[in-house]
């Protein structure tokens, strides 16, 4: 049975899922209702989510090497892969996966930070609160069962993007975080920035 969760609240992972060994963290959302204009042009909003491996060693991330995204859609060790651009957030169910195989993640990696941004958020002055039914994830991607979500539902109105949670080892087991934290980062160079 899935655990719904509440902003800061953590989950074990792996002990409590003997045998878990990859994961899918699937990030949906959807467009909130907007007014009808005759002297604008409605642009979709176009969410990119993102993870970003931070070193265990430092608390930080090495480099844009260690940020699975569009624009590179598999980390170079072959545990972390994204799988593919939603561009408009249309649908039902999640947006965007990224996999997580837990069981390839390099030592040398503490925790995985899953962040989305708005593709050109400050150019099409589009922000969150235009945004509605954001959620993330986590799925045994072996079995297709869904260990746990987490709905962000406070008013974001006026932020760019969004760190929506983190998977992490702790003790050699691996655990989830909801985190729900808004910030006025401009895309995900921005948002790696913090990371660093």
């Amino acid at each position: 049975m899935s655990v719904n969760l509440q902003k800061g609240q953590k989950v074990d992972l792996t002990k409590s899922n003997s045998g878990l060994k990859a994961i899918i963290v699937g990030l949906g959302w959807d467009e909130a209702p907007r007014g009808f204009s005759l002297f604008s042009k409605r642009q979709d909003i176009d969410c990119d989510a993102s993870a970003i491996l931070i070193n265990g060693a430092t608390g930080k991330l090495n480099g844009a090497i260690d940020v699975v995204y569009y624009g590179q859609l598999m980390h170079r060790s072959g545990a972390i892969r994204h799988c593919g651009d939603n561009l408009t957030g249309v649908g039902d169910g999640d947006d965007e996966q990224i996999i997580v195989e837990l069981t390839k993640v390099p030592a040398e990696y503490s925790k995985i930070v899953f962040v989305v941004t708005i593709y050109q958020a400050r150019e099409r002055k589009q922000h969150f609160g235009m945004i509605k039914n954001a959620f993330i994830r986590i799925v045994d991607a072996d079995t297709g069962k869904e260990l746990c979500k987490y709905n962000l539902s406070e008013n974001y109105e006026g932020k760019t993007a969004m760190v929506f949670g983190e998977v992490y080892r702790y003790n050699g087991e691996w655990k989830f975080g909801a985190i729900g934290e808004p910030t006025n980062d401009n895309g995900i160079s921005d948002m790696a920035a913090r990371f660093q």
